[in-house]
């Protein structure tokens, strides 16, 4: 197991679904209690042409899979679509369930 000093090491971190597809960039860390809560994560624009154009989206710890050199979340709890028009959405919020913009 990876034991990683300061959240802050993460930033910047590649992050990809365990399926294999490139998902993002990791811009920061969400805290509650002392313990990671969530993710702000910066999508690609591939990935954000899925998510209805948002650019980045805020995962919660327990979508995550592996952390180490790069970040593995699991891609069947994202709400990922097939959609040709986007929408000018700057973060997507997948905690507890919620689908709405910051």
């Amino acid at each position: 197991m990876l034991r990683i000093k300061k959240i802050s090491a993460m930033v910047g971190k590649r992050v990809f679904t365990d399926a294999g597809d490139l998902f993002g960039e990791i811009e920061d860390t969400n805290l509650a209690e002392n313990k990671i809560d969530s993710w702000k994560i910066k999508v690609t624009k591939e990935m954000s042409r899925n998510l209805n154009g948002a650019r980045g989206v805020v995962i919660p710890h327990q979508f995550v899979k592996a952390i180490g050199d790069v970040m593995v979340i699991n891609a069947a709890s994202l709400p990922i679509t097939e959609k040709e028009e986007t929408a000018d959405e700057e973060m997507m919020d997948l905690s507890e369930g919620s689908e709405s913009t910051q």
